[in-house]
């Protein structure tokens, strides 16, 4: 039987270089040739009891470029240098080896350094690669702290990114509101050091809120763009969604709601890009490796719907920097398997729009998309629907008063016949308008509503409550992150504010969904009678993550029930 090993290629013309073994080292640091600007790893053989192998390129300070993960069923990953601009000379490639009888004194195991030597196809014979002595290897250089480079160093390290959370601007960090027993969750945004990271002992009790479940320590400030990886300066793996914002949470049953994608501190994106949310208990457990086929790229700005009669997720569009996705990936979750279609037609590249799941297509209206330099990238206001049956693209003919160009809006369908979208921005404008897409006649209208209407905002959070009611918190109105909750009434047309303690956080950027949770450690409303040895289903709402206006990230999982909130009104 073939052995198990893992190989690079280093160039186009280079030639498939071993760097694991079955036997050998489970840590290995390669330096990629400065004249190499493709890299391709994979694995060949059985993986047996072997989990994956994570794999990260860093730049000259060994500060992550962008990460990647193999897995059994995901066996081969490629980078390019124009996709990633801090690529330049000095690159390494570190990989590590997770599971098949890993112990903990495994990750104490020196890290073995090898050489490559550049190839041309005019070389007969390929140099093996070398390895060094690991005492002769150079320490890991420390990240420098914000405060000790200065306002101009780190205004250059941002760069002009589409990706970067608006409240990236601010300096100052505050406590984070924590539930007892946890430490802080919260990352500052930008944020340059060990300070960042630094964790509270002790919960701050007079900011406690019901319904917060559990936050994660701060992750490191280090530079990474992509997936979350042990490293092995990591003993224990995650045990919770590190602190993010702009990621999706899609509920598929009474148990169960995915998480995918975001971005944490630093515009670094999430090297933990999947997880699957146990409502029961609300636990979390990594699913990256949980699924076969490949998993969407880290990502920021993406949607992500359910199918409840086909049973799959559909993740479409989003952003990484400076590349613009149009792709669709498919999971089934009865085989938990992922897809990505080769669809027909034409649909932008877009990130911040809005996608609705009705009778089986799936609506996406808006976004961002790029355009040309030096141009200003755009914001769009057509409408697309893509037919997951003919894997097809098209735009249908629809009437009306559309809603003008925006992204970052939200989108709720509601008794399946009319899409209700609030808000949005086209920058410098931020909205607060309604419009009303009639699923029926495919035509457009603006909604007069009445009531406190909430201000003008765009990445806020929206959950449907009820046949004739859908929430709106939170958000980001150009300057701050907001906290105000408000509930519209579609019979009515009319808006109510809300003033609960679960939320009153600011956030922007985060994850709202509302979903039938059945579980035994919930419990009813008073004066709710149920047969408590059978469990009973309750509509709750939930809110993971996002960042707020004082430049704080969160790793918190905030639950409300949907009577408490009809309730209040």
């Amino acid at each position: 039987m073939e052995e198990f090993g893992v190989y690079a290629v280093f160039g186009v013309d280079g030639p498939p270089q071993r760097l694991l073994r079955a036997d050998g080292s489970r840590r290995v640091c390669v330096a990629v040739p400065p004249t190499v600007r493709q890299v391709v790893l994979f694995s060949s053989g059985p993986w047996g009891e072997r989990i994956c192998v994570d794999a990260e390129l860093n730049d000259a300070e060994r500060m992550p470029i962008t990460i990647g993960k193999l897995t059994p069923y995901n066996r081969c990953l490629s980078w390019e240098q124009w996709e990633e601009e801090t690529w330049t000379d000095s690159v390494t490639l570190n990989i590590t080896l997770e599971g098949g009888h890993l112990t903990k004194a495994d990750w104490s195991e020196p890290e073995l350094i090898l050489a490559v030597k550049e190839y041309t196809p005019k070389d007969t014979t390929t140099a093996p690669l070398a390895a060094r002595e690991p005492n002769g290897k150079r320490k890991r250089g420390r990240v420098v702290a914000e405060e000790d480079v200065g306002e101009d160093k780190v205004a250059e390290e941002r760069g002009e990114e589409e990706n970067v959370c608006p409240n990236g601007g601010v300096e100052r960090t505050t406590p984070v509101r924590k539930a007892r027993g946890q430490t802080k969750g919260g990352q500052k945004l930008f944020s340059g050091g060990g300070d960042a990271a630094k964790t509270k002992g002790t919960a701050n009790k007079a900011r406690d809120a019901q319904g917060i479940v559990g936050r994660t320590p701060p992750q490191s400030a280090a530079r990474t763009k992509s997936r979350q990886a042990k490293t092995p300066t990591q003993t224990a793996p995650l045990v919770s969604p590190s602190a993010r914002w702009g990621q999706t949470l899609c509920p598929i049953d009474a148990q169960t709601a995915i998480l995918i994608g975001g971005q944490g501190a630093r515009t670094q994106f999430c090297k933990d890009p999947m997880w699957k949310l146990c409502t029961e208990d609300m636990s979390w457990v990594p699913a990256e490796t949980l699924a076969e086929g490949p998993t969407p790229e880290a990502r920021i700005g993406h949607t992500s719907v359910y199918d409840p009669d086909s049973k799959r997720i559909f993740v479409f569009g989003g952003s990484k920097n400076k590349k613009w996705f149009n792709d669709v990936h498919i999971l089934d979750t009865q085989s938990w398997k992922w897809t990505m279609v080769e669809a027909q037609g034409k649909v932008p590249p877009l990130a911040y729009h809005s996608c609705s799941m009705f009778r089986g297509e799936l609506f996406v209206l808006g976004g961002v998309f790029p355009c040309p330099n030096p141009e200003p990238d755009g914001c769009s206001d057509s409408l697309y629907i893509f037919d997951p049956n003919l894997f097809i693209w098209y735009e249908p003919i629809v009437t009306g008063d559309k809603p003008s160009p925006r992204s970052g809006h939200s989108a709720c369908v509601m008794q399946e016949r009319k899409i209700y979208v609030f808000g949005g921005w086209d920058t410098p404008v931020c909205y607060n308008d309604m419009y009303m897409l009639d699923l029926g006649l495919m035509e457009f209208s603006a909604v007069k509503t009445t009531g406190p209407a909430p201000s003008p905002r765009s990445w806020h959070g929206s959950a449907v409550l009820s046949d004739t009611k859908f929430l709106i918190h939170g958000g980001y109105n150009g300057n701050n992150a907001l906290s105000d909750t408000f509930i519209f009434d579609t019979d009515s047309n009319s808006w109510t504010e809300l003033t609960l303690p679960q939320l009153s956080v600011p956030r922007a950027g985060h994850a709202l969904i509302a979903m039938d949770i059945a579980s035994r450690h919930c419990f009813p409303l008073e004066g709710k009678d149920v047969d408590m040895d059978a469990g009973f289903v309750s509509r709750t709402v939930l809110v993971f993550g996002g960042g707020d206006n004082e430049g704080t990230f969160y790793s918190d999982l905030t639950t409300v029930a949907t009577e408490e909130l009809l309730g209040a009104i």
